[in-house]
């Protein structure tokens, strides 16, 4: 007899983030040799000690390097892909029931650091990731056009 699957959606679920993403995951190995606590230090005189809490800098730089890694350069799209994304979503830190920051976050963030702070940060980040043999900075032919490839799945 054939089959034929419904969905039927759930109002409660009991799983975890932790338990839906494979040990393997490229992310979480990304997670496993990037220390960027310095970010911390490195942003402390942009935050002011009072009022609503903004996007952990980690975080924020986190999502950069999602977006760097897949060659997403809208903001809006970013966030739409870190938010489908399980393996993503562990990596930033967010549960499945938490919002991401919105895509407006990520461009006010980079102006409230400047384009040189930004820019020298990012750099540091990357800098980790071809450290760690994440990130090369080889070419190859793409559409017979050559283009920087520089995510390094291994």
């Amino acid at each position: 007899m054939q089959g034929k699957k419904k969905y039927t959606p759930k109002i409660f679920y009991q799983l975890s983030l932790d338990a839906l993403v494979p040990e393997d995951s490229f992310y979480r190995k990304v997670q496993a040799e990037l220390a960027l606590d310095f970010l911390y230090k490195a942003t402390r005189k942009y935050y002011w000690k009072e009022g609503h809490a903004s996007i952990d800098p980690v975080v924020f730089f986190k999502i950069l390097l999602v977006g760097y890694l897949n060659n997403i350069n809208s903001d809006r799209a970013l966030l739409r892909y870190c938010s489908n994304s399980l393996d993503v979503r562990l990596f930033l830190g967010y549960n499945l029931d938490e919002d991401l920051p919105w895509h407006s976050t990520l461009s006010r963030t980079r102006q409230l650091f400047g384009e040189e702070l930004f820019l020298e940060l990012f750099r540091k980040v990357l800098s980790l990731c071809v450290e760690k043999g994440m990130v090369r900075g080889k070419r190859m032919a793409v559409d017979s056009a050559f283009i920087k490839a520089n995510a390094s799945m291994d």
